[in-house]
Order: structure tokens, then C-alpha cells, then sequence
């Protein structure tokens, strides 16, 4: 027996469903798309986990000033062809940590990812002075956007409405957690090898929890988490079954970090790798 397990991740699995005619009836026929299951939660639910960037300048050599020049990353990449060493090895963030930002609750609520480089943001050019970012997000927000089709043509991609800091604890959590960096930043040991803070800098006050939420507004930017986009559950606004199969489909699954009807609570890469796994079982029970 013949099924398509769909595995496009959070973006691109509900893209695909709409084209497809799965998805809200009215969206779709707006578009000129033949409705074939109306299902008005394909592409809502939308879930992330929003980093902020606090970046310090450090006495320490970091990726910035490694591959400042094409001399230098010549020889990182023959370091890596000789030896299979050296920053080509590693990932972009070489520390982690989950802290509570109230000693009351009982699991940590922020985690943070230690990265040997600074930029302005991380898909532009590293800033020419040595520094490290010390990136902190909320686990557990409470925001939810979502997305939604341009055009029928499927090489138009479609527009995302995350809806980042758009609830009270949101806001207070990762005012919290950039605080807390701050802090960090400022004792011993780590504190000797820090210069400088770059941002937010001096000119945001460490109790200014104002203008702290207005620095991460302005710069925060996705963590590359994105679930919830096709969730799994039983009402109404569920878009695939326990078993992962779409709603009024025959023959099609969706298997990937969009059937999340709520984010993890840390890195979301081993959760969709077991998303696979159960999928792999299910499909085999029933075959």
C-alpha cells in the first residue's frame, strides 16, 4: 500500500498542503485554488523560539578575527582537509544552559547558546573586532503566528507572521534571560576577558526593562525553531491525526516538526528526528 509522507518542515509542509487545495476553504478559494479538505489550521499555530544577541568585545581570539581574510580561511579549510580539525569542525554554538529566570518554577524557562563569533546579524558578515554572543531565548513561548500562501505559484514563497513578543510573559521572560547575560558578563571569571559590551551597550541601562525590550525588538531574530504549522491532535483546528495522517486525505502523512501542536522546549533537531522514527513505525504497523 502506497502513502506520501510529506516532510517539508514547518514552512514548507503547509505551503505545500494549500497548493494542494488542504487548507481554509475561503483562504484558498480567494486564491483561485481548488479546495479539496478544508482545513482551517494548516499553516497557523505557527511557533518559534526568538534569540536575543547580546555581543561582547573579548580580549580572546574568536572566529571574527580567524577568518578575518582569505589567508586565514585558506587555512582553516587545509586545517580541515589534512586534520578534519579546527572551527570548519564545529558548530555555531559550542556552549548551552537552561536557567530559570524566577527561582519558583520548577523547570528552567531560557536557554542560552554560547557562539565564538558576533555579527550585526547571523547571516551577515562577522564584525571585525573579537567578540562572542551570548544568544538567549524563551523555551516555552506563548506568541503563535502563522503563515500564509502569496499566490498559487509554488515558486513564491509564502509570508510569515511569526507574531514574536506578542504576550506579557513573553516579553518579561527574554527581558529576564538578557539580563541574566548581562549579569553573567559582568563576574568573574568570564569578566576579565571581556572589553567591552557591545550591545546592547552602555547606552541601555541594566534595569531599563523598557528600553531592553525595545533593543530586542528591534534585533532579535528566529533561532531557526519554527513548529506547529500542521499540528497533530483531535480538535478542530488539528491538521493531521495521531497517526499523523491529514484530515480528510487518503494516502498522505505529514511527518516533520509542523505536527508539534506545542514547541519543545529546547533545540527542536532530536524531536524531529523522533517525529521520523514514530512515523517509520506507525507507517509499518499498518502496512
Amino acid at each position: 500500500r502506497r502513502e506520501i509522507i510529506l516532510s517539508a518542515g514547518s514552512i514548507g509542509s503547509p505551503q505545500i498542503l494549500m497548493l494542494s487545495g488542504i487548507g481554509s476553504g475561503s483562504e484558498l478559494q480567494r486564491l483561485g485554488i481548488e479546495v479539496k479538505s478544508d482545513l482551517a489550521g494548516v499553516g497557523k499555530n505557527l511557533q518559534d523560539h526568538l534569540q536575543a544577541r547580546p555581543v561582547f568585545k573579548t580580549n580572546l581570539s574568536t572566529i571574527n578575527v580567524e577568518t578575518s581574510n582569505y589567508f586565514k580561511q585558506a587555512l582553516i579549510g587545509l586545517q580541515y582537509i589534512l586534520t578534519q580539525r579546527g572551527p570548519m569542525t564545529m558548530a555555531a554554538s559550542l556552549g548551552t544552559g537552561f536557567l530559570k529566570t524566577e527561582a519558583h518554577l520548577e523547570t528552567p524557562d531560557i536557554q542560552f547558546h554560547i557562539q565564538p563569533f558576533s555579527a550585526d546579524m547571523p547571516s551577515k558578515v562577522t564584525h571585525s573586532f573579537s567578540a562572542f554572543t551570548a544568544s538567549v531565548l524563551q523555551l516555552r513561548p506563548e506568541s503563535t503566528g502563522y503563515l500564509s500562501l502569496k499566490s498559487p505559484n509554488h515558486l513564491e514563497a509564502p509570508e510569515i507572521y511569526p507574531n514574536y513578543l506578542s504576550t506579557d510573559t513573553d516579553c518579561r521572560t527574554i527581558v529576564k534571560g538578557v539580563r541574566i547575560a548581562r549579569e553573567i558578563a559582568a563576574c568573574q571569571p568570564l569578566r576579565s576577558s571581556v572589553t567591552e559590551e557591545h550591545s546592547p551597550g552602555s547606552s541601555v541601562d541594566l534595569n531599563d526593562e523598557d528600553a531592553t525590550l525595545d533593543w530586542i525588538r528591534r534585533t532579535a531574530v528566529t533561532i531557526y525553531h519554527p513548529t506547529g504549522t500542521c499540528k497533530m491532535g483531535t480538535d478542530e483546528m488539528a491538521v493531521v491525526t495521531p497517526n499523523l495522517k491529514v484530515k480528510g486525505v487518503d494516502g498522505l502523512r505529514v511527518a516533520d516538526a509542523s505536527i508539534m501542536p506545542r514547541i519543545t522546549s529546547g533545540n527542536t533537531n532530536a524531536p524531529a528526528i523522533m517525529i521520523g522514527e514514530k512515523a517509520s513505525n506507525l507507517i509499518l504497523k499498518e502496512a
